[in-house]
């Protein structure tokens, strides 16, 4: 076993740096699972500091039409837990990139807790992020996770009490995932007013460093971002560049050119 998570390694070093980190999300599956793995490896080569991975669900209440629709593409072409799992282990190889998974909590109880635990970290995998699983319900997914030393990242909201915010930060991992807006993910054209503000109030309640994300979909949102929050997360603006470039032969150029230039604005950025 590790002695120290990947997600929390890459964290220590990035502060060190004063640098936030570049966290993209794509769906494993999508376009296919060969598809996804090249461009996880892609990612990790262009700059991605940690990469969540997406299970694909077919009732994925938190996410907006752009992943929704990437997990039914997954969906229809086989792709189960199991076979993301035999991805990931299949990235691992490639990589030493961190990697996240990102599940909605049915497929993991289908799965069952505690083999999925044994079974991620064995792949390879470094973290769960499972969204629709509240800290207050996960006692024994936590430990789960923690038996395994795979990290339990738990999400805050801009409607969390600063006593919510820190029971949150009393049962994350290295780092709580912030919603910047209330609603489903998806880009949108500017960012909530109040950010870095909001940022604040949640790195001093949790305790812990900040990740931000639904809704940056540009470089520039992104710097912006990265000035104020110890992660930057971008995921539907990837996937919906995904969906346009499927069976394209510059479909991996592509995806590496925009993800070059949102690492290179978050590196920009000074937390």
């Amino acid at each position: 076993m590790r002695d120290m998570n990947r997600i929390a390694q890459r964290l220590a070093a990035l502060k060190e740096q004063q640098a936030a980190a570049f966290i993209p999300f794509i769906t494993g599956g999508d376009p296919d699972l060969s598809g996804s793995e090249d461009i996880a490896v892609t990612l990790a080569e262009q700059g991605a500091d940690i990469i969540e991975y997406g299970v694909p669900y077919s009732d994925p209440v938190g996410d907006g039409i752009v992943i929704q629709e990437a997990s039914l593409r997954a969906l229809a072409q086989g792709v189960t837990l199991r076979k993301i799992l035999v991805s990931v282990e299949r990235i691992r190889k490639r990589s030493d990139v961190p990697l996240m998974l990102f599940s909605y909590l049915n497929p993991i109880l289908s799965y069952g807790v505690e083999r999925f635990a044994r079974d991620a970290a064995a792949a390879g995998a470094d973290g769960v992020l499972c969204v629709d699983l509240p800290p207050d319900d996960a006692e024994d997914y936590r430990n789960a996770l923690k038996a395994n030393n795979l990290e339990s990242i738990f999400l805050a909201a801009p409607t969390s009490t600063d006593a919510r915010l820190q029971f949150i930060g009393s049962a994350t991992g290295s780092f709580v995932y912030y919603i910047s807006r209330l609603g489903v993910t998806g880009e949108q054209a500017a960012l909530s007013t109040g950010l870095a503000a909001a940022v604040a109030r949640v790195r001093e309640q949790c305790g812990k460093p900040v990740a931000v994300g639904f809704g940056i979909s540009t470089p520039e949102q992104a710097h912006e971002v990265a000035g104020a929050a110890e992660g930057v997360v971008v995921g539907s603006a990837i996937v919906r560049l995904i969906a346009q470039k499927a069976g394209a032969p510059d479909m991996l150029r592509t995806v590496a050119e925009f993800a070059r230039h949102l690492a290179e604005a978050i590196k920009k950025g000074n937390i």
